[in-house]
């Protein structure tokens, strides 16, 4: 497998979770989707979690054992249960979401954490200084959770790639500020583009133009507001725009998806190759099309990630050999 330039890793933070149909549990979270294919890639990052000690928790750490991720950053919670949605399947086929309060992801502890990344940058081998942090805002949604980010950034200080990932009474309109204070790349889908406009621009502008001159001065607002290095914007079927600090917009078409599936976990594909290719030094234009592509892989099979670990070759070697 394709190792990143320089045995690069990330460190991940945020919640990872099952998603409860009832009959079935299926492995998730944005973080630990994002984290799953950063090791599929050969760049297994710093995943930094909490689980409870029952029958979810085994579920998340044979997860990690399947993708060959150390558990250093991985916290485990005697009584405390690991994160867990409950999926409400519907009359016309479509489902209801209930996040679940208090779990396990909401008491991340800082001490072991900072111990997790002081081994990164330890003497001798290994992945040395980590390429990016990546963070969200539903692992914010309590003082507990919302501290141990703090530390986290206050003791790393690699670029940070905010996926705001928002959820209806998840994150309150200050931990969104705050955490577009502390981030560097801000990666958002166009609902949550058209939130930001409402709360922090002067304009609201549609996001059926993207290059439209309304919804540049937009992003150019809150980039230079919080002082952002870019704004990523993923637009399902159309693909995804890149809004730079310096005026640039740099996009993305639509990518191929011969048999649509479902589209689970395609913002989480596109974020993990875009944190790739940065650390793989590839140029913009070339990573944000590759993000894309293989986030309309990810829409060709059931779930956020592959069952068989070998759905990454194909494209490592496909990137491997055009360098």
């Amino acid at each position: 497998m394709e190792q990143a330039r320089g045995a690069a890793t990330a460190v991940v933070f945020g919640e990872a979770l099952v998603d409860d149909f009832g009959d079935l549990q299926v492995v998730g979270g944005a973080p630990f989707n994002v984290a799953r294919n950063l090791a599929g890639f050969g760049m297994p990052p710093l995943m930094v979690t909490r689980i409870g000690d029952d029958a979810n928790g085994a579920r998340m750490r044979s997860e990690f054992q399947r993708f060959g991720m150390s558990e250093a950053g991985l916290q485990v919670g005697a009584g405390e249960p690991t994160g867990r949605v409950q999926v409400e399947r519907t009359g016309d086929g479509s489902h209801r979401f209930h996040i679940l309060p208090d779990q396990a992801y909401d008491r991340v502890q800082p001490a072991p954490m900072l111990g997790a990344l002081a081994g990164l940058a330890e003497p001798g081998p290994g992945p040395g200084a980590p390429s990016a942090v990546y963070f969200g805002t539903l692992a914010q949604r309590t003082a507990e959770g919302r501290a141990a980010l703090r530390a986290l950034l206050q003791a790393c200080k690699a670029p940070r790639y905010l996926d705001l990932n928002l959820r209806d009474g998840q994150a309150s309109e200050a931990t969104v500020f705050d955490s577009l204070c502390h981030a560097d790349t801000l990666k958002v889908n166009e609902e949550e583009l058209v939130q930001l406009f409402d709360w922090y621009a002067h304009i609201s502008p549609g996001t059926a133009d993207m290059d439209s001159l309304d919804v540049r001065l937009a992003c150019a607002e809150l980039i230079t507001k919080f002082s952002l290095a870019c704004i990523i914007v993923t637009l399902g079927p159309r693909g995804a725009v890149h809004y730079g600090a310096d005026g640039e917009v740099t996009a993305s078409g639509p990518a191929d998806v011969p048999r649509m599936v479902d589209t689970v976990g395609a913002g989480d594909a596109f974020s993990a190759v875009y944190l790739y290719g940065s650390a793989q030094g590839w140029p913009l234009a070339l990573t944000m099309a590759r993000a894309n592509a293989f986030a309309g892989g990810i829409c060709g099979i059931a779930g956020a990630v592959p069952q068989d670990t070998a759905f990454y070759q194909p494209w490592l070697a496909r990137w491997h050999s055009a360098a």
